[in-house]
Parts: C-alpha cells; sequence; structure tokens
C-alpha cells in the first residue's frame, strides 16, 4: 500500500519542460521572458541594417571583453545613434538569443519613436494648455510604464519623459501595456533628469514630486499652472538629486493600513487630480 500511495503522489507531479531551470533563472535575475523575445535585433547585418534604415535603438547588448573591431564600430555607431550601450556576458547573451545565432551583438529596439521635451512642450501650446507632464525617475518596471502612459494618454497629459539610463524604455512590453496610448503620447528620453527637470523650471513650469512623507497633501495643492509630476522608482522613490530638485513634495492621503500605493496608481491619482482642478477652473 505505501509503494502504491507514493507512486500517486509521483504521478501527480506535473511535468515540465526540459527548459524549465533556464526560466526560473531568468525569472530570478527579475527579468521577464517576453522582456528577453520581444523587440529584439541580433546578428551584426541585421543590427547594420536596422541603423542604416534609422530604426531607433533603445539598448545594445555586446559581448562583454570582445576585442572584436568591427563589432566596436557597430556600437559606436548605435551610440551614436542615441542607443544605450550595454556591456553583456555571452552566456546571458545566449540567454536572450530566441534563435542563439547573435554572434556577440544583440539589440533592444524601441517600439515607437522618441520625442523631445520641446515637442512635449509644443504640444501643449498648439492646444492652448499649461503643459502637464509625467517624470519617470528610474521605473523598472514595463508595465507600470505602460500603465502610466495609458492613463497620462486618457487625463489630457501632453508627454511623459524618461531616462536613458536606470530605466526602462519604450519595449514591446510597455507597448502593450499602454493600450494603444503610445501612438498618441510622446515620450522623450532624456540623458539626465535633473537637468531636464532645471530646464523645465526655467521654462516656468513648476516640478512636483510624490513622496509619502511630503507636507504638502495632494488635495490642497494647486496643479492648475505649468506642471510636471515626478513619479518615483517603484522600490526606492525619488533619487536624491531629484528629489532636492523638485519645487514641490506631495502626499497622496492614505487611510488604510498599507503606506503606499504602486508607481501607475500615484500616477493615476496624481493625474486626475490635476485634471479635475483644471476642469474647475476653466468653469
Amino acid at each position: 500500500m505505501k509503494n502504491e500511495k507514493n507512486e500517486k503522489i509521483e504521478r501527480k507531479k506535473p511535468a515540465r519542460s526540459p527548459d524549465w531551470k533556464e526560466r526560473r533563472s531568468t525569472e530570478n535575475r527579475g527579468e521577464r521572458p517576453e522582456e528577453l523575445s520581444e523587440g529584439l535585433i541580433e546578428g551584426r547585418n541585421a543590427l547594420t541594417e536596422a541603423l542604416k534604415s534609422g530604426r531607433t535603438i533603445d539598448k545594445l547588448y555586446v559581448a562583454e571583453g570582445s576585442t572584436d573591431r568591427s563589432l566596436a564600430r557597430l556600437a559606436a555607431l548605435a551610440k551614436e545613434a542615441g542607443a544605450v550601450i550595454v556591456p553583456t556576458d555571452r552566456r546571458k547573451l545566449d540567454q536572450m538569443s530566441p534563435t542563439g545565432a547573435h554572434q556577440g551583438v544583440i539589440a533592444a529596439v524601441a517600439a515607437h519613436e522618441y520625442a523631445s521635451v520641446e515637442d512635449i512642450l509644443e504640444r501643449a501650446a498648439q492646444r492652448g494648455e499649461a503643459p502637464l507632464i509625467v517624470i519617470c525617475d528610474e521605473l523598472t518596471d514595463p508595465h507600470n510604464l505602460g500603465a502610466i502612459l495609458r492613463t497620462a494618454e486618457c487625463a489630457g497629459a501632453h508627454g511623459i519623459v524618461i531616462p536613458k539610463r536606470r530605466g526602462v524604455g519604450l519595449t514591446a512590453v510597455v507597448a502593450k501595456s499602454s493600450a494603444g496610448a503610445l501612438e498618441y503620447l510622446p515620450v522623450a528620453r532624456v540623458a539626465n533628469i535633473p537637468n531636464t527637470i532645471r530646464e523645465l523650471q526655467e521654462k516656468g513650469v513648476w516640478v512636483y514630486g510624490t513622496a509619502a512623507d511630503a507636507d504638502s497633501v495632494l488635495y490642497r495643492t494647486d496643479l492648475t499652472g505649468p506642471a510636471a509630476i515626478v513619479i518615483g522608482n517603484e522600490g526606492d522613490g525619488m533619487s536624491r538629486l531629484v528629489r532636492e530638485r523638485c519645487d514641490v513634495l506631495v502626499s497622496i492621503p492614505m487611510k488604510g493600513q498599507i503606506s503606499s500605493l504602486n508607481a501607475s496608481a500615484s500616477a493615476a491619482v496624481m493625474l486626475y487630480e490635476a485634471l479635475r482642478q483644471r476642469e474647475a477652473k476653466r468653469g
């Protein structure tokens, strides 16, 4: 009877595909399988043609320690075109590669062309509205960025600003999560968020950072003028320099036992309060 029982238990164990260990390893590193397979260009010829055609390359993963001159030239061309170069261990390139024929280079292609901060401000001017911008400070979850894009477009924001480094770009997952909003809302990718904040301030835009410990409560904060709302990283919030550059730190009232909202939910609350105030002001 004991052996029969053990056999029944063994038969109930789910079957695992041969690559389950590799998938588990990928998940443990914080990388989602869909991010590794969607929106990638691999191989030197394919990358060369993509650069010739003007395709926007978000990040270029290059074999670490390579002394190949042709690979170095490709990396230089991609960097000149605005790509972030990421030296990467060949074993990781093998894991990222859908075909296994990456030739030491894999490019993550942006799902949409990037705009400039000036494009965003011009969009507000054309509408005759005070700018309403969302600045994402080192967001790493593509689903969060996609959700923020969707909410910002629905709330009438004029654009999103994201960093070139230490943050997710316009990946295929972001585009899918935005539910089409990426086609209508400009996204600017900048080298330095604190410098961009200063440039916006010089143009009359007030910058509001979201922080749980802020003294200014959202519903008593005037968001009717030119405004940029900063949403911090999912785990650590705003970086120190970004926090110091903000004109006003704003807290969202919390009545429950949990002390914070996730990034996309915070953005939604802030954006719709800005929309409510602006609609009320228009009468």
